[in-house]
């Protein structure tokens, strides 16, 4: 028996939105930006902050289904670079941190496009693969709200709401939780590390080089002398 032979006895409920999604990433300014790189990468961490933005911006764009990618940042170097990458840059962030920054960039994402799903996504998974960013969008429910955990599995590197949903975000430590009490469904799907890594720490960007980063995070991981399994501190 197959599934062509399989007549449904009731109404079939619609696919998940597969395409015209818009992706809303924040990215803080850059002399702030992942401060717990400190220890490991000095005076580069900056420079590692926007390598990670260019490289997720630029899987982001690449992924079949994905119409539009936002970001929302005040930090006048990223967002040239950014937009000249192909990202719709939303320039006047709301004052309250990630969360208002997120919903002010959904809100600019639905003036845009009405009727698209829409999804939150970190700006600091520099080994993210379209194909794999595509399995993650493509799991999303028909209706209301689903996430994935990031690799740790205690935060969250996606959100994603069904047109007509609300997408109420909730990140920061601990987000998992939280989108899950929160009545968003988790995402549980192998084979998507890329989309799953985020990047903090010295030892996430040893796991991300070891998964193979975009060719930013690349560049200037060589010129720094980081290689994959580096170690957590620089000795």
């Amino acid at each position: 028996m197959t599934q062509d032979t399989v007549r449904p006895s009731g109404p079939v409920a619609p696919a998940a939105p597969t395409a015209g999604w818009s992706l809303v990433l924040p990215l803080k300014p850059l002399a702030l930006a992942k401060t717990r790189l400190a220890p490991f990468a000095g005076e580069h961490r900056p420079d590692l902050a926007l390598c990670f933005a260019l490289d997720t911006v630029d899987a982001a764009l690449a992924t079949p289904g994905v119409a539009r990618v936002l970001v929302v940042t005040r930090d006048t170097t990223a967002a040239r670079r950014l937009a000249a990458l192909g990202a719709v840059v939303v320039g006047d962030e709301p004052g309250g941190g990630l969360n208002h920054a997120l919903a002010h960039g959904a809100a600019a994402a639905l003036a845009l496009a009405p009727r698209a799903p829409l999804a939150a996504l970190s700006a600091d998974l520099p080994a993210l693969r379209p194909a794999e960013l595509a399995r993650v969008l493509a799991a999303v429910p028909p209706a209301g709200r689903a996430f994935l955990a990031d690799a740790p599995g205690l935060g969250t590197t996606l959100l994603a709401c069904a047109p007509g949903s609300p997408l109420s975000p909730a990140f920061g430590d601990g987000s998992r939780a939280r989108h899950a009490s929160g009545g968003a469904r988790e995402l549980r799907l192998d084979g998507v590390e890329s989309v799953r890594r985020d990047v903090d720490t010295g030892a996430d960007l040893g796991e991300a080089l070891a998964l193979g980063v975009g060719p930013h995070t690349r560049a200037l991981s060589a010129r720094l002398g980081y290689a994959p399994g580096a170690p957590a501190e620089r000795g």
